[in-house]
């Protein structure tokens, strides 16, 4: 283990997302599926970004390999026709049914659908095109 050193002292996550391999694929996603408030960056047209449009994170967390195979195949190995995700990112969501709706309509693999979990999240999860496992969700106790 290593030792915790005091002169760094981590206030808050001041950014996240995913790296892209197909800039065309991702704007699709994120900007005309999920509806981000992304824009291109002056001069750099393939990277999208929100301007502090976005609020903030509310929950940070390593989570084990192992316990997102549980949650999106019941088992604890990651089937192997699917890319083995780098990262996980949750977007809580105001309609989760229409979210999930047009998603599978749009044609992306959903690897759960509305599914409540133990905890008692309700969640929409499907790998984003490169590869950042991705949930819609309704989470409770987030909600003001």
């Amino acid at each position: 283990m290593s030792q915790n050193l005091p002169e760094i002292d981590v206030l808050f996550v001041a950014g996240f997302g995913p790296i892209s391999q197909n800039a065309e694929d991702s704007s699709d996603f994120y900007v005309q599926v999920l509806g981000l408030p992304l824009k291109p960056m002056e001069g750099n047209c393939d990277y999208l970004l929100s301007e502090n449009r976005l609020k903030g994170v509310k929950h940070f967390a390593v989570w084990p390999l192992s316990q997102a195979a549980t949650s999106c195949f019941g088992t604890e190995q990651w089937p192997t026709e699917h890319p083995i995700p780098q990262g996980w990112i949750e977007y809580e969501v105001q309609d989760l049914d229409a979210a999930t709706r047009i998603l599978s309509e749009k044609g992306y693999h959903l690897l759960v659908a509305n599914r409540t979990e133990p905890w008692g999240q309700t969640v929409t999860r499907l790998l984003s095109p490169e590869g950042l496992l991705t949930g819609l969700t309704i989470t409770p106790w987030l909600r003001g």
